[in-house]
């Protein structure tokens, strides 16, 4: 298994004693509740207001501040001074925030994980075993009956789309400005979004470049939702549909060959042999010249270590509440299923926003 340095480091021998390693496995036997304390330490303002504070705040003056009861706020500060998130001055009994509380409230990354999973994983994530063993998204049901996410995704409760779309958005948004740049230093008049969900990279391509025409190949439900939110928008003339269920194997590719083929945060979402599928039917809209773009978050790809946590957290999302079979990938399996398809892996470009890769493909 090929891994960054970080990986390497971190991955390939024990760095814990056995103190440390033992606080670990409690830390993670009472995940859940770790979960809700931290979430609810920032809902209810508990650690911007010790932020704020000059001195720290006492239990009393948080009960007084947030309207919470004595214990309310004792089993919370409790809980959160174990977990790491705050701290205590023993002479006057004052909370801080600690530096990891300190993310709670700057990170945007962290914020967006917590609401993702509060929102749309955390209930689901109990039928887990269940999703493993049948290759099935059994926590899905909690929310509808539906074969996978996708379909039912424009039908989700407001609060979990907005998670939902948030939690995407961050991941994709902070690399288009690279991606772009990628993707048009070459003549690119004529460009496929395959997945191209609410049209944001559609939109991008668009505003940057006068001449492109972009069309987005989804599901129904997306191009229907799409069309609302790109509806009125400069450059939404140019921007065209082609409804499709990539899914079954028999739904084609547009015959049309086109400059680039683009595809972000998408073939994460479907099993290997699905995505050798997708890519053996790309294809047929590729010629000598197109360039196929894949844009991922690979987990063994990333500078930083904690970003690879975070990635191969997010495949049991996939697992229990997406589609049952699909994950944030290894690069070297995804380029598996590229040769496999007959394409070939020309560049990649790493590092792109929050730790994604460019994987340019060719015919072979």
């Amino acid at each position: 298994m090929n891994l960054f340095p970080a990986q390497e480091k971190q991955y390939t021998k024990e760095t814990m004693s056995a103190r440390e390693a033992q606080r670990l496995a409690e830390f993670i036997a009472f995940g859940p509740i770790v979960f809700q304390v931290a979430r609810l330490m920032v809902k209810f303002g508990i650690l911007e207001m010790l932020r704020n504070s000059d001195n720290g705040l006492t239990r009393e003056e948080i009960a007084s501040k947030t309207g919470l009861s004595d214990y309310a706020v004792k089993v919370l500060t409790d809980a959160s001074l174990t977990m790491g998130i705050i701290l205590i001055d023993t002479d006057t009994d004052r909370f801080s925030i600690s530096k990891a509380g300190w993310f709670f409230l700057t990170d945007q990354l962290v914020k967006v994980n917590m609401d993702f999973n509060h929102d749309v994983n955390y209930e689901g994530w109990f039928h887990l075993e269940e999703a493993l063993t049948q290759g099935k998204p059994a926590g899905l049901k909690h929310f509808g009956d539906w074969p996978t996410v996708y379909e039912g995704l424009s039908q989700l409760p407001e609060q979990v789309q907005k998670s939902w779309f948030a939690f995407d958005h961050f991941y994709s948004d902070c690399s288009f400005e690279e991606a772009l740049k990628i993707v048009f230093s070459n003549n690119v008049r004529t460009l496929l979004d395959v997945g191209g969900n609410t049209g944001r990279w559609a939109m991008q391509c668009v505003g940057y470049n006068k001449d492109v025409n972009v069309t987005i190949m989804d599901l129904p439900q997306q191009i229907g939702m799409m069309r609302e939110q790109t509806k009125g928008q400069p450059g939404a003339d140019r921007i065209g549909a082609y409804p499709a269920n990539l899914l079954d194997e028999k739904s084609l590719f547009p015959e049309t060959k086109f400059d680039a083929i683009w595809m972000s945060q998408f073939l994460d979402c479907f099993g290997e042999d699905e995505v050798i599928s997708i890519l053996s039917r790309a294809k047929r809209s590729m010629d000598e010249n197109t360039r196929l773009y894949i844009m991922e978050t690979f987990w063994d790809r990333q500078k930083y270590e904690p970003a690879s946590f975070c990635l191969t957290q997010i495949s049991l999302y996939f697992t229990a509440i997406a589609n049952g079979n699909s994950k944030m990938f290894h690069s070297d399996d995804l380029m598996k299923c590229v040769e496999k398809a007959g394409l070939s892996v020309e560049k990649m470009y790493d590092q792109l926003g929050h730790g994604h890769t460019i994987m340019v493909c060719k015919l072979k």
